[in-house]
């Protein structure tokens, strides 16, 4: 009789800890900041750069 119960406790203790996985939306929103800044007068300064450059040296290309 021990025996029985012993192993039936066993059995629902084992059922009890069954892991379980919940996959559920978030609440909020969510938010991606980001934070880019594009320079745009780097490059045609560099462009300028070079148009001068060539019009200096023709032999430079």
């Amino acid at each position: 009789m021990k025996q029985t119960i012993s192993i039936l406790a066993v059995g629902f203790l084992a059922l009890a800890c069954t892991p379980t996985v919940k996959v559920e939306a978030p609440d909020k929103p969510i938010e991606i900041n980001l934070n880019v800044k594009i320079e745009q007068h780097v490059k045609v300064s560099i462009e300028k750069d070079v148009s001068q450059a060539i019009k200096k040296r023709k032999d430079i290309f």
